[in-house]
């Protein structure tokens, strides 16, 4: 049993930077896979970035490369999302999520783990 808590969102003028973290209470597997999600209103959960914990390859949503970055810490059992360059259009409740195979997958419906999310505001 995976349990995901995330922390860092906050409120951020545009052009700026955060940290997310998302730190798992139990164990994670080297054949997980740790994502970045984001839903803002109106709009369905899209991807944003996908990290496997055993090789740290790594995928990136077009509308954030450049500007965040995925990496994890084996050893504290914790996935960051590093924002840079923030637009108000980043703005959306952040969920990180973990899926049982390795390959650092986009599609949400292949995630069975998902923490309570994390607000983002990034003011104009």
């Amino acid at each position: 049993q995976v349990q995901l808590v995330e922390s860092g969102g906050g409120l951020v003028q545009a052009g700026g930077s955060l940290r997310l973290s998302c730190t798992a209470s139990g164990r994670i597997y080297s054949s997980y896979a740790m994502g970045w999600f984001r839903q803002a209103p109106g709009k369905e959960r899209e991807f944003v970035a996908a990290i496997s914990w055993s090789s740290g390859s790594t995928r990136h949503a077009d509308s954030v490369k450049g500007r965040f970055t995925i990496s994890r810490d084996n050893a504290k059992n914790t996935v960051y999302l590093q924002m840079n360059s923030l637009k108000p259009d980043d703005t959306a409740a952040y969920y990180c999520a973990a899926a049982s195979g390795s390959y650092p997958t986009t599609t949400p419906a292949l995630y069975p783990y998902w923490g309570q999310g994390t607000q983002v505001t990034v003011s104009s």
